[in-house]
């Protein structure tokens, strides 16, 4: 027998609210769980890959590890906490799920996670994420007076939306906002009604901790949210607009204080990051998309569309409000200028429809505990004009063709909850309202299955994110593994570095476990963008932003940084001076480097970054080679010799077409300009061309890759982003290192360029050679380097004045030497430079975040001080229950 406890238990309201809304989230993922019996998982093959599960699997290891705060495997090194908080390393998510993760590991009821892991944990984690979407929609919902069965329903409609599984199927984090808005929305509630600050205060700091870029999301969609409520009140003793608007600020700065610690070093990393301004033209309105029949980011529902047609539900006014946001906010979508606007004003994003959603589901809400005063007349009048937006809408969208039931599946889902009003309008009984009701939430979970199937599996190509595609060498091949493991097996410096990734996936490194010379982030060390970009201008094999790649094949930049091996398919003929063949694993090969440098170099040659600005390449790199070169040193304090420019005994020859005043035309399907080289000196090394190239129109791409251009000079191989490309640098002066031939061959596909600026120099490696043997005679400096702390001693007894490190310059250093703490110097235009001491330098680097224990100042401040407040009784002004 049940016992009585366990029968009041179960028939808890809140317990029943737990298992419908799990009930509702196992079933709007029927889809994916069937794919991932078949070995197929629910991320996208672009970023899900590439950044979601390799960002998860870096920072569970680092935190088991104990390093919270830096990572050495994050491309060259970098803040975690700071240029990951867009991703996992704010995540509350995330931190839950490796708090679970690393006790089921300890006691062994789970190995340690791999990539594999977090793939499979992915369903797990959705499902739980959309039962908490509708728990807590539900309770704001319930807040606003509506009842439990309408309430609910209305929560599903938001829980399951299209666009909650198209977030967390390409961008996982994107999907937390969907748990956060809602609250927020109860804590502006509880302000407007009550004049409590408590939930506010919770929804502010809980957004802020959790995403930055979210959180500037939802706070835009929470002020449209107040603005709307000042308009549309709800009730007649509403707290007064003044007053509201006092105790929204002293909310969102107690919440602003208690996420500070977090906040702050997430908000730097974004404010030091670099990508490049977008360049293209916003218009006010475009065809997005169809939110009625064919919606690729929204979706609107039936009954919602039907409801917007009932306009005596209008005298209601929390309808009024659900439906006003909600027609509004369709209208808006429309727009890329506000799509840019919820993207920091940059490229247009669509990205915050989910409050469309929200209110979409408080439109429905409203309407079903409204619908017993609905007449068969207004319901007759509101179904034709759905059937006529309905009509219009397949009429004028060009791309729509429904020629299966999948195809129509929102047509269906439409006639379905039609079917049903109309029998609830003519029998008018319980039975026929709960039918009702149970058809929008089933038709919601059918819409949000088939939408997964048809746009984000087979249009999105989800479907090839499976267990075997992780295995092949397009992303993890055997034969690349087996390369790392026997050069990990054979390396005893911990710091050495592999230049190897799959195709354009700059997060190998991450993926096969190596220290590696690439990266692909939203946010990135800005000195490191600009060394690449700007201050060396290094290919990286493919223009796109948000990533570094590789050194661009020049040798003098692998030795200083590190790079002691590369991988290589076997058809690569571009090969950096110096690297000799090592291992051979099916397709492809390891090479290492002669010239690899130390890990710590010191230097009395000291060159200015101002001296520089006009120099070449080989100029800056000779000089890192030869000294240093400092951020701050005075102007003229080291004589800079610049590489001689060639170009004088340079002819040049069109091929494919015509090449005048900077112009070049190319008219066959291939193309370009020939360098025909007088004279030039058949000795070892290589050449650096460098030159300005763009599109002087918006060439297409290719039909593999439409967004980009293939460029080719001679045996190197890179890409360009065509013009309208958001990815695109706007970087176009390009320098590329060929090995020394009389003829460089500079091949494009058919179109129009400007190609201007060229010039060429030659680096025979003399000096890498030299400061090579003259490093074999130095004693190597051993290094330290435990979590955020690299330790190391030197000797100083010859008047050496600087170290140089080649770890990124980057806010949150601190440098000790013999105890002191010293200044850190930004050398070599991205790196880490120390200044020393004659004599034993016991050298000591810490890192923490930026403002790190400011933010931990101020959130233990604003708690202590809300603990105080909240324990003044007399203090009735500011309420904080």
């Amino acid at each position: 027998m049940i016992s009585k406890k366990v029968r009041k238990t179960f028939s808890k309201p809140s317990f029943l609210l737990v298992i419908g809304s799990l009930l509702i989230a196992i079933t709007s993922h029927l889809f994916f769980l069937m794919e991932w019996t078949e070995g197929r998982y629910m991320t996208g093959p672009g970023d899900g890959l590439s950044q979601m599960l390799p960002f998860k699997q870096l920072l569970y290891q680092e935190y088991v590890n104990g390093n919270f705060f830096y990572s050495a495997n994050f491309g060259y090194g970098g803040g975690t906490l700071s240029q990951l908080g867009y991703y996992f390393s704010t995540s509350i998510f995330f931190h839950l799920t490796v708090l679970i993760t690393f006790i089921l590991v300890s006691v062994h009821i789970l190995q340690e996670p791999t990539l594999f892991y977090w793939a499979d944990s992915l369903l797990v984690i959705s499902i739980i994420r959309v039962t908490l979407i509708i728990v807590v929609t539900t309770r704001y919902f319930r807040f606003m007076k509506l009842d439990a069965i309408p309430a609910f329903i209305g929560a599903s409609v938001y829980g399951t939306s299209v666009i909650y599984f198209r977030h967390v199927t390409y961008w996982e984090f994107f999907a937390d906002a969907m748990v956060w808005l809602p609250l927020l929305l109860f804590g502006v509630e509880k302000i407007i009604r009550e004049q409590k600050l408590g939930w506010f205060i919770f929804g502010v700091a809980i957004n802020l901790m959790d995403n930055f870029y979210f959180s500037y999301v939802n706070f835009l969609l929470c002020l449209f949210y107040i603005i709307a409520r000042w308009i549309i009140s709800l009730e007649r003793n509403e707290v007064g607009k003044l007053r509201q608007t006092q105790l929204f600020l002293v909310g969102g700065v107690a919440g602003l204080g208690i996420s500070a610690i977090f906040f702050i070093p997430s908000v730097y990393g974004y404010l030091h990051n670099y990508r490049p301004p977008y360049e293209g033209s916003i218009s006010l309105f475009e065809a997005v998309d169809n939110p009625l029949l064919n919606g690729r980011v929204i979706v609107l529902p039936a009954f919602v569309v039907l409801c917007i047609f009932l306009f005596s539900f209008y005298r209601n006014r929390l309808f009024r409000l659900f439906a006003c946001l909600t027609i509004l906010s369709t209208i808006l979508h429309f727009s890329p200028q506000i799509g840019s606007m919820f993207n920091g004003f940059s490229a247009p994003q669509y990205r915050w429809e989910y409050f469309l959603s929200l209110m979409a589901g408080g439109v429905v809400a409203a309407a079903l505990q409204m619908i017993k005063q609905v007449k068969m007349r207004e319901l007759g009048i509101a179904l034709m004009a759905m059937a006529l937006v309905y009509s219009v809408s397949f009429i004028v969208d060009p791309k729509l063709s429904i020629s299966s039931w999948k195809g129509g599946y929102l047509a269906i889902s439409a006639v379905i909850v039609s079917f049903l009003l109309i029998w609830y309008g003519w029998k008018r009984d319980r039975l026929s309202h709960l039918l009702l009701a149970l058809s929008i939430a089933l038709t919601s979970v059918y819409v949000a299955n088939i939408f997964q199937e048809v746009k984000l599996s087979n249009a999105g190509n989800v479907k090839d994110s499976s267990r075997s595609y992780m295995m092949s060498d397009a992303y993890n091949g055997e034969d690349q593994r087996e390369l790392i493991q026997r050069v990990q097996a054979q390396e005893n410096d911990p710091n050495a570095r592999i230049d190897w990734m799959t195709d354009t996936r700059n997060n190998t490194p991450i993926v096969q476990e190596f220290k590696g010379m690439s990266v692909y982030s939203s946010i990135l060390n800005e000195h490191l963008l600009h060394f690449y970009l700007f201050d060396l201008a290094i290919d990286m094999g493919r223009e796109s932003v948000s990533r570094y790649a590789s050194l661009g094949d020049r040798a003098n930049l692998y030795s200083i940084l590190e790079g002691k091996y590369m991988i290589a398919h076997k058809d690569q003929t571009s090969i950096p001076y110096g690297f000799e063949k090592l291992f051979t694993s099916g397709d492809y090969i390891a090479y290492k480097n002669d010239y690899i440098l130390p890990f710590v170099r010191t230097t009395d040659t000291v060159f200015s970054e101002k001296d520089f600005n006009q120099t070449s390449p080989i100029a800056k790199e000779r000089a890192m080679l030869d000294g240093i070169i400092l951020k701050d040193a005075p102007k003229g304090q080291q004589e800079v010799i610049d590489s001689p420019n060639l170009i004088d005994q340079v002819s040049f020859q069109a091929v494919g077409g015509t090449y005048e005043n900077d112009l070049l035309e190319i008219t066959e399907e291939e193309g370009g300009l020939d360098l025909l080289i007088e004279n030039g000196e058949q000795t070892v090394g290589d050449y650096y061309v460098s030159f300005y190239l763009r599109s002087v129109k918006n060439n297409r791409g290719s039909s593999e890759s439409p967004d980009e251009l293939f460029l080719m000079v001679n045996e190197y191989e890179t890409s360009r982003k065509i013009n309208k490309s958001i990815y695109k640098t706007n970087v176009d002066d390009l320098t590329i290192r060929v090995a020394k031939n009389e003829r460089i061959a500079i091949r494009l596909p058919k179109g129009r360029y400007q190609l201007k600026d060229l010039k060429l120099y030659e680096e025979d490696y003399t000096l890498l050679r030299a400061v090579k043997e003259r490093s074999n005679s130095e004693p190597d400096v051993p290094v330290k380097w435990e979590r955020n702390t690299v330790e190391m001693t030197y000797d100083n007894r010859t008047g050496q004045t600087y170290m140089a490190l080649p770890i990124p310059f980057e806010k949150g250093w601190n440098v000790y030497v013999n105890g002191q703490k010293k200044k850190l110097h930004q050398a070599n235009f991205a790196f880490i430079g120390i200044e020393l001491e004659d004599g034993m330098n016991d050298i000591k680097l810490v890192y923490y975040p930026p403002y790190f224990f400011l933010g931990l100042f101020i959130t233990g401040l604003t708690f202590g001080l809300l603990f105080i407040f909240s324990r003044r009784k007399v203090n009735k002004e500011i309420p904080l229950h």
